[in-house]
């Protein structure tokens, strides 16, 4: 609404004035045209649904006596969208960055819609962060500013009033700063803020603001601060500006009466309060629920009960309902004012709505924030079953609670309580432990430590690990003090340091051990704890090795695990050379059991540890240390210290690729010959076809046979083996029967190794016999591109210069091998170089330039992230060869950096050359890549624009093959009214993909939507999309067509319909095939009787599809009774292959193994294959139900197919035994897992659901027996798997001691990384579950992998969403020293920027899945060489 100039500049000397305008409010009242409308709601919103506080609609304004409760209940869906209030920008920045603000806007709105429609609030964390992201950018548009001003007052309820100003002031201030133009909305926004937060201010003094500013005020503003004096008791400044509104003729709506009704109960004029209702229903304006509200909050003030009650009782005569949002406001003023009496009256009156909770929620942290902690937990034990609001498990009512009490440190005493009344009124499974966990994670030593003395109390374990917070802190502050004065609370808490506490938390604090020692000696700490012995031991492990043998040797040293010092003596040997006191611990290893687990053999212990030495060495490591490592094989040796096969084969897959020949010699010389001979030991993988081929050769010249193929022969093995060293020697050992092929494959392999000299030198040898000889193209080109590699441009372009003096023919594959060539030092930022070998390969003729050669210079530009420079590549290889390089990702990079400048030079040079067609396609791919799907739609919309067939192939291919889905679909859906596109090729694209994927329910979806756009498909796109439907069981609806190379074959069993029977009732038949697809079984089945009863015929098809989704719900009569139906209507009918797997899953899940092994049989019998996971569900009800005779039919009947429905045979071996054990007989289940477990072939074979049944039915017995024999697998057969999938078993049911007592005796489980590693791997996929691998590291603290397990922690800390953990585990990562992987760096960072800091590296540009992928290869990499 518009103001004269001269009224807005004489307002704010006005309410300076003595208040000349002394006339009543009622009197003002009088005023025509004042009804209770106006506007609609969208438009005039200013804060949430329920919030409190003055406004524009009459229903969510409040009155100035609820300004106090206006932060709490903001619970609303969507309210956080009518933040994007239209306004006028003034000084508009350009076009990309207003585009970049929407995009950001659109996604902060989201961020924050999103939390409030979960929890009808957000966090200061991600208020900040968004803040923080809109400053990074350095611009911030009006819409921006609005949505954060608004965020500041009511849905901020664990935040405190002052804070909450605080950081509206700080929004306010920096965004001014940034250019965001200021109008009467931001500052109506402010003033809401102000009343939300009861912030104290003058609003003459406001307005003088805006009249600087040069801001017209509006009738919002009026309203608000009406609302302010209101909130004041100042109904004299409140009748001033009500005075100017009606000179104005501002219409007075409802929200300025409830401002007086507050206005007048703060003035202690409670009659009047009352009397505005009268006053109202005169004016024509009928009181809602906000104005009783009001009317609530002033006699709750005053701890009115009786006026309370009559009030709420005249809103229900009124036909004014009061929602229970509306009551809370109430609750929460009667709590402030210190009426608590009264409150259970009002909680009474809660009707518990759908959304009570979360609105409840909000409710308790505020009464929380405000120190009302006794109150918010009388509400939270009015929370119902919180299944019905969305939550998942009851046992956690209460987190958000005991969460909050911690974080506004609430006194001890009663968060104490709190624990103990939720536990005994079975609220909280765990109270205790989960506020000891907020605590930690706060580094509240104090409520930490009460916490743990509660659980003492309950009798709960207190681990060691629990005080580790509590160390970090005093740790990072360097007080030693603080580290006595913890370790004092364990001690009084009986808890006793272990060594990783020791080793890692308390030592690090003080200059050295015996410091220590000293001061919690002095401290009155006990030093006679297992942690404090294991830890001297540690030391001296680290430092010195004599000392340690010496101390191992006495007598009276007690017995200690190996495990607790073999990490620190393996980190010795590496740094230090005492081989002679390595080799006297390892001879005591092999000899004294005191280091030996119970049940392992010293020699065992002493062959473990040796391979762990190996083990944990880097490649870089063993070389470094040859020398080192093979004295002290050789003293091992001479003290007949020995090994088994098992652990040579183990030591010889870790060296095989170290090119360590005569180490791994001196390995084989230990192994115990015992029931192996030395051929055996040589013959290990492929070492046996060497060992073989130089028996030849020794043989052949001692004979003086030609030698000159067996030397080929030999050297080719032992290059296809990577033996370079070997293959060296043997080079030199027969010099004069070296041949051209022998040296040729020789120097490829030193090119592979990157040893140019020893590979420039064997040239140089080669040509000397023979000046005329030249290698092969690949062989020039490996041996140009490792000079390339070491910076010997010079040589490399001599060599491209021998190329063509000798007329070496090169082909296409010796082009590719150019790019490859090229494209690696590409990666490496070596643009110079690759500009120099371009310019020398296509002067000389080796190659004709082309785009994909040119590519490299590009991409060496763009990895050194110099785009500027890839630019001007691509400008002069444009000039100087007539070919462009691909210039897709400069486009792209320059759009996600947003550098316009250099962009439109771009567009300008590929207009310029290609036409503007093509520029306008490369920036339409570059905005879809980078997901601005906006301004890609404005791109292809352009007048005029065609379809380029090829260009759009390029695209697409490029998306299916990095798996980028949404911009393929955003792409079919911009195109659909493109000129002159192929629609059908438009599709097939996204089939393929969903091919790939496997997603069946998208690609039906392009079925319809095909049919919506009336494109007709070709026979090639429906038999993919039928081959989709089909490979995951769902019905084809379409005809298939057939091609000319398909077999006249019985088309596969489908539902079958009977000539004539047609569905006279179209209207019903799609419907109830929606419902099924909706997963609306039981809606649909009643469609179906309805149509039924009305005589409608049905075709097979939605009996298949009723049956189906009948089943799938478990409804297995109602099923059967459809199914009844058909048959009796189309004799002929037949249930569909996923109906019947569906028929036998139902029947196996519900224990009827009968029904279900009898239609198994019938669809064997008609030649059907069920599906794998109907034969699954099939063999585990038979094992479950102990029917070993049904389990062989199964797998009888199968036998022909199970490897094409990749069924393991172990399934039914332990299934089986599972029987066998229900029937009683453990023997017969142990004799079928045995066979399998002493069969090397089978050791690695997994029996963990046989456990994991076995505990589950809690047979003690039966399990006694199933561990001793994986014990004895383990000592005798050296076959772990059974024993590891045990413990692993006993982990997860939370038996840790069990565990424990079980990797005590069988030490080797701790050195079974596969098995470990993939169990963490699962773990980390599951949020929660962090605990689980926690308390396996636990118990093996010493695990190698320390990267590997660190990326699973990360995980897991991502899924969990936990930050401060997070960032914990990233700081001792690098203090490690241990290599943090990409993915890793990914998920911490994508945690920094949802947690509004700023990410202290650099980011890793790819996606999660490209690092993911990487990460996966490099694992079947290890893992492939391990099985070789």
């Amino acid at each position: 609404m518009s103001f004269h100039c001269a009224t807005s500049e004489n307002m704010a000397a006005l309410l300076r004035s003595a208040r000349l305008l002394k006339c009543s409010p009622l009197g003002l009242l009088q005023i025509s045209c004042t009804k209770r409308t106006g506007p609609p709601l969208r438009l005039l919103f200013s804060g949430p649904l329920g919030a409190r506080g003055t406004g524009v609609c009459s229903r969510h304004i409040s009155p100035a006596s609820g300004n106090a409760s206006s932060r709490v209940w903001p619970f609303t869906a969507g309210c956080v969208r009518n933040y994007s209030v239209a306004t006028e920008q003034k000084d508009e920045p350009g076009i990309p960055v207003r585009s970049d603000q929407a995009q950001q806007f659109d996604w902060a709105l989201a961020k924050l819609d999103s939390s409030v429609r979960r929890t009808g609030r957000i966090t200061k964390a991600q208020l900040t962060r968004i803040f923080q992201e809109i400053c990074k950018k350095g611009y911030s548009s009006g819409n921006q500013a609005l949505l954060l001003l608004r965020s500041c007052g009511s849905l901020l309820p664990e935040v405190p009033l002052e804070e909450r100003t605080k950081l509206a002031h700080r929004v306010w201030e920096k965004l001014q700063k940034l250019g965001a133009v200021y109008d009467a909305s931001h500052y109506n926004a402010l003033l809401k803020v102000y009343l939300q937060n009861e912030f104290k201010f003058t609003p003459t003094d406001f307005l003088a603001k805006m009249e600087e500013a040069n801001v017209q005020p509006n009738r919002v503003t009026y309203q608000r601060l009406i609302a302010a004096y209101c909130q004041n008791g100042d109904i004299e400044g409140a009748s001033t500006i009500l005075g100017f509104m009606k000179t104005k003729d501002l219409p007075i709506t409802e929200a300025v009466f409830n401002s007086l009704v507050t206005g007048h109960a703060k003035a202690g004029d409670i009659e009047s309060a009352q009397n505005i209702l009268t006053v109202m229903n005169g004016a024509g304006i009928q009181p809602g629920p906000d104005t009783y509200v009001a009317l609530l909050n002033a006699y709750a003030e005053k701890g009115d009960q009786d006026n309370l009650k009559k009030t709420m009782d005249a809103a229900e005569s009124a036909e004014c309902s009061l929602m229970d949002r509306d009551l809370m406001p109430v609750i929460f003023t009667l709590a402030k004012a210190g009426h608590q009496e009264h409150i259970p009256h009002i909680v009474e009156r809660l009707r518990h709505d759908r959304g009570y909770v979360p609105d409840a929620m909000n409710l308790c942290l505020s009464l929380i924030t405000q120190g009302l902690e006794d109150t918010a937990f009388e509400i939270l034990k009015t929370f119902p079953n919180l299944q019905s609001d969305g939550f998942n498990n009851e046992t956690s009512l209460g987190n958000f609670f005991l969460r909050h009490c911690v974080d506004m440190e609430t006194p001890l005493e009663k968060i104490c309580s709190f624990c103990k009344e939720l536990q005994e009124s079975n609220m909280h499974a765990a109270p205790a432990s989960f506020t000891l966990f907020v605590a930690l994670e706060n580094q509240n030593t104090a409520i930490s430590l009460a916490m743990m003395k509660l659980l003492k109390e309950l009798d709960l374990p207190i681990r060691p690990h629990y005080f580790w917070p509590l160390l970090i802190r005093h740790l990072k502050s360097k007080n030693p003090a603080g580290v006595v004065e913890v370790l004092k609370s364990m001690q009084d808490l009986k808890v006793k340091p272990d060594i990783e506490t020791l080793s890692q938390y308390v030592c690090p604090a003080f200059a050295n051990i015996e410091e220590a020692r000293h001061s919690l000696k002095d401290a009155g700490i006990s030093l006679d704890s297992e942690g404090f012995f294991n830890l001297k031991v540690r030391t001296l492990a680290a430092n010195n090795l004599a000392e340690l043998h010496t101390f191992l040797s006495d007598p009276s040293c007690p017995a200690t695990e190996l495990i607790v010092f073999r990490m620190s003596l393996v980190n010795n040997f590496k740094t230090f050379s005492d081989v002679e006191s390595m080799v006297k611990i390892t001879e005591l290893l092999s000899k004294d059991k005191r280091f030996s687990k119970e049940g392992t053999k010293p020699s065992d212990t002493s062959a473990f540890f040796l391979y762990n030495v190996i083990d944990n060495m880097s490649e870089a490591e063993v070389h470094r240390n040859e020398y080192k490592l093979r004295q002290y094989l050789s003293q091992l040796k001479d003290k007949n210290i020995t090994l088994t096969l098992n652990i040579c084969r183990g030591i010889k897959n870790l060296l095989q690729s170290y090119q360590v020949p005569e180490l791994m010699k001196d390995v084989f010389a230990l192994v115990d010959h015992d029931g192996a001979g030395s051929e055996a030991v040589v013959g290990i993988g492929n070492e046996g076809r060497v060992y073989s081929l130089e028996k030849k050769l020794a043989k052949k010249k001692a004979e003086t046979q030609p030698l000159e193929t067996i030397l080929k022969l030999t050297i080719q093995s032992l290059v296809a083996e990577e033996k370079l060293m070997r293959a060296l020697k043997l080079k030199r050992q027969h010099e004069d029967e070296m041949t051209t092929p022998a040296y040729a494959s020789l120097i490829g392999l030193c090119c592979r190794h990157n040893n140019v000299e020893e590979a420039l030198n064997l040239k140089r040898e080669m040509t000397r016999k023979d000046t005329s000889v030249k290698l092969d193209g690949t062989k020039y080109i490996a041996l140009v591109q490792c000079l390339a590699k070491n910076d010997r441009m010079d040589e490399a372009v001599e060599l491209l210069k021998e190329m063509k003096e000798k007329e070496v023919v090169l082909h296409d594959k010796h082009t590719t091998l150019l790019f490859h060539m090229l494209f690696s030092l590409a990666t490496k930022g070596g643009a110079p170089a690759i500009q120099r070998l371009q310019e020398s390969m296509f002067t000389l003729g080796l190659a004709k330039p082309n785009s994909n050669l040119l590519s490299p210079l590009v991409t060496a530009y763009i990895e050194s992230e110099d785009l500027s420079g890839a630019l001007e590549a691509v400008i002069g290889c444009q000039k100087r060869y007539n070919h462009m390089p691909p210039i897709h990702r400069i486009i792209v990079g320059l759009v996600e950096k947003g550098d316009t400048e250099l962009l439109q030079k771009a567009m300008d040079f590929v207009s310029k050359e290609r036409g503007e067609m093509a520029m306008l396609y490369d920036l339409f791919f570059a905005f879809l890549q980078t997901g601005r799907y906006r301004e890609a739609r404005k791109i292809i919309e352009t007048p005029g624009l065609r379809a380029r067939p090829a260009r759009i192939q390029w695209f697409a291919e490029k998306c299916i093959n990095t798996n980028q889905i949404e911009p393929l679909e955003q792409m079919l859906d911009m195109t659909q009214k493109l000129f002159e596109c192929d629609r059908d090729e438009m599709y097939s694209y996204l089939l393929r993909q969903y091919e790939a994927t496997n997603d069946w329910k998208k690609a039906e979806g392009l079925w319809t939507k095909m049919q919506e756009e009336n494109v007709i498909p070709r026979e090639r796109t429906l038999l993919m999309l039928a081959k989709i439907l089909k490979m995951n069981g769902q019905e084809v609806p379409f005809d298939v067509p057939k091609t000319w190379y398909q077999e006249e074959a019985p088309p596969a069993p489908k539902p079958k319909v009977e000539d004539g029977a047609s569905f006279r009732s179209p209207i019903i038949q799609s419907p109830i095939i929606a419902l099924c697809k909706e997963d609306k079984a039981q809606e649909a089945l009643k469609m179906f009787k309805e149509a039924n009863d009305e005589g409608s015929a049905t075709n097979a098809l939605i009996y298949d599809h009723l049956i189906r989704s009948l089943l799938a719900e478990g409804s297995f009569k109602d099923a059967m009774e459809v199914k009844n139906i058909a048959t009796a209507s189309i004799p002929t009918f037949q249930m569909s292959p996923a109906a019947n797997d569906l028929y036998i899953i139902t029947n196996s899940m519900k224990g009827q193994v009968y029904d279900a092994l009898e239609r198994m049989r019938s669809l064997m019998q008609a030649n059907q294959r069920p599906s794998r996971l109907a034969i699954t569900r099939l063999v585990q009800a038979l094992g479950n139900s102990g029917n070993v005779s049904g389990i062989q039919e199964v797998q009888q009947l199968i036998k022909d197919y199970s490897k094409a429905v990749n069924l393991s045979s172990m399934m039914f071996v332990n299934n089986t035994a599972v029987a066998h054990i229900k029937n009683g007989d453990v023997d017969s289940a142990m004799e079928a897992l045995e066979a399998v477990y002493t069969n090397p072939d089978t050791q690695s074979l997994s029996m963990a659901s046989v456990f994991k049944k076995t505990l589950e039915d809690n047979n003690d017995k039966a399990l006694d027996k199933l561990s001793a024999m994986a014990e004895r697998l383990a000592n005798h057969f050296a076959c772990y798997r059974p024993a590891s999938d045990l413990f692993l078993q006993l982990l997860d049911a939370d038996k840790v001691e069990d565990a424990k007592f079980m990797l005590a005796r069988i030490n080797a489980l701790a050195e079974q990384k596969d098995v470990l590693v993939s169990y963490m791997s699962q773990k980390a996929q599951i949020p929660g579950q962090l605990g689980k691998i926690k308390t396996l590291l636990s118990l093996i603290p010493d695990f190698a992998e320390k990267d590997v397990v660190n990326t699973y922690l990360m995980k897991c800390h991502a899924n969990d969403n936990e930050f401060s953990s997070a960032k914990a585990l990233y700081e001792e990562w690098q203090k490690s020293g241990g290599k943090i992987d990409k993915l890793s760096l990914k998920r911490l960072a994508v945690m920094y920027r949802e947690s509004g800091e700023v990410v202290p590296f650099e980011e890793p540009p790819e996606t999660f899945k490209f690092y993911a992928d990487k990460l996966r290869d490099r694992g079947a990499t290890s893992q492939k060489k391990a099985e070789t």
